[in-house]
């Protein structure tokens, strides 16, 4: 299917199933010329032929419980949202190929599949992971040439860099796999992909909310096999807006302050004698606190103070969502928001304590919601997104008072997405 035939498909609706299922009915208009754009920008780039065309997309996510508890085996609350990268693709021989839109082109030859320490960091390393690893487990690969665009903002804290590597996952699934791999295995060849070759120790909830989509609780007691729920809630019906503030911090330069945090956790767990603070117990830190503080320093025992109590809420978090009790919902997002404040303290880097953007959208937002809505920091912190909970009267109040602060547009109206990553082409009709 040339660019042009499949510009006619897109203009004259045969993807307007799929865009509503992906974005909702009123945003259907602003999706066909969304993926047209795309399309040109593919043809531009890679010329008019060669082979058939095919859209892909993969969503950005939201962390609505267990803040830094993934990477030490624990319980997370998540869903996607209907924010993505998406991708115009085509096969091609020996390499692939990607345009970012505004970005330089990555090119990845298919014959050299080890970690290149030059590309750490940078988009070209997660195609290279991702394709080492998918070769690693015995799946096909090959070549494929993509012209790629995302509104998923980068240091958004909605995970841009991980809805980019499940969108590589799902093109080598569709276009060499047939579809046979699964969409938590999609997660995991992410996660690799980031760990090893993009050099960023990231723990696996990210990827497993891009890559299997909706609403979702996930307990990574077992890593290798994680326990994934849908969690049966709906957000819409409970008259509050799921807002996302992005404060604009810079996340340059921060790949030690995220480091920090799994390690000095696992720092504490392995003198508790086991891996990850998932397999400890808060009894069993208070007994040996006074030696933790000694070898580790007070902010690691905080840090694994703030785990043990996180992974706790997220059980609670899920289990008033079930029982319809958003009330006590809200109460448990504000607890999360302060301990992650006060004990993970993942709020500002302490290497740049003049930018404190995220505490200052959190005081403003108490100061708006006090009383009937809820807030807390949003993913992994240190500069990126708060997460709130508003009354939808009191919406038009608080992006007011967000927007004069931090710019207009800083104030994320979203919407769960119910599913995650996906072949367009491949999605059913109805």
């Amino acid at each position: 299917m040339s660019a042009e035939t499949l510009i006619s498909k897109i203009r004259s609706g045969e993807y307007d199933v799929a865009f509503a299922r992906l974005y909702g009915e009123a945003q259907v208009a602003a999706q066909r010329d969304r993926y047209i754009c795309a399309v040109e920008g593919f043809a531009a780039t890679f010329g008019e032929d060669g082979g058939e065309l095919r859209l892909f997309s993969a969503p950005g996510r939201t962390e609505i419980g267990g803040n830094h508890t993934d990477h030490n085996y624990g319980r997370v609350l998540a869903g996607s949202v209907n924010l993505d990268v998406i991708a115009v693709v085509r096969r091609a021989e020996g390499a692939i190929r990607v345009q970012s839109a505004g970005y330089p082109m990555d090119e990845v030859k298919l014959d050299a599949l080890h970690p290149v320490v030059e590309e750490m960091n940078r988009s070209a390393s997660l195609i290279r992971g991702t394709a080492a690893r998918f070769d690693q487990l015995g799946y096909a690969i090959g070549g494929f040439e993509a012209y790629t665009t995302s509104n998923v903002l980068k240091g958004s804290g909605l995970s841009s860099s991980a809805a980019f590597e499940v969108l590589m996952g799902v093109i080598l699934n569709y276009t060499y796999n047939d579809g046979r791999v699964s969409p938590v295995e999609i997660a995991q060849i992410a996660q690799y992909a980031e760990n090893a070759y993009f050099g960023k120790p990231c723990g696996l909830m990210d990827q497993m909310a891009s890559s299997v989509g909706n609403i979702i609780t996930i307990d990574f007691a077992d890593p290798a096999a994680p326990v994934i729920e849908p969690v049966d809630f709906d957000f819409a019906s409970t008259g509050y807006a799921l807002c996302i503030v992005d404060v604009g911090g810079n996340h340059a330069d921060l790949t030690d302050e995220y480091a920090a945090v799994p390690g000095e956790m696992k720092a504490v767990a392995a003198s508790l004698g086991v891996p990850v603070l998932r397999q400890t117990t808060m009894a069993a830190l208070l007994a040996n606190i006074t030696e933790l503080r000694e070898k580790h320093g007070d902010r690691a025992v905080l840090r694994a103070i703030h785990f043990l109590q996180e992974n706790e809420r997220v059980t609670q978090q899920v289990a008033a969502l079930r029982a319809g009790d958003f009330d006590t919902f809200k109460k448990l997002i504000i607890a999360s928001g302060n301990s992650s404040f006060e004990y993970l303290q993942n709020v500002y880097a302490v290497c740049n304590i003049e930018e404190q953007g995220m505490s200052l959208a959190l005081a403003l937002a108490q100061t708006v919601l006090d009383g009937c809505g809820a807030w807390r920091v949003h993913g992994g912190g240190f500069g990126g997104t708060t997460q709130n909970f508003v009354p939808l009267d009191k919406l038009d109040a608080f992006k007011a008072t967000i927007e004069q602060v931090f710019g207009e547009g800083s104030c994320h109206v979203l919407s769960i997405r119910p599913c995650g990553g996906v072949c367009l082409d491949a999605m059913p009709a109805v």
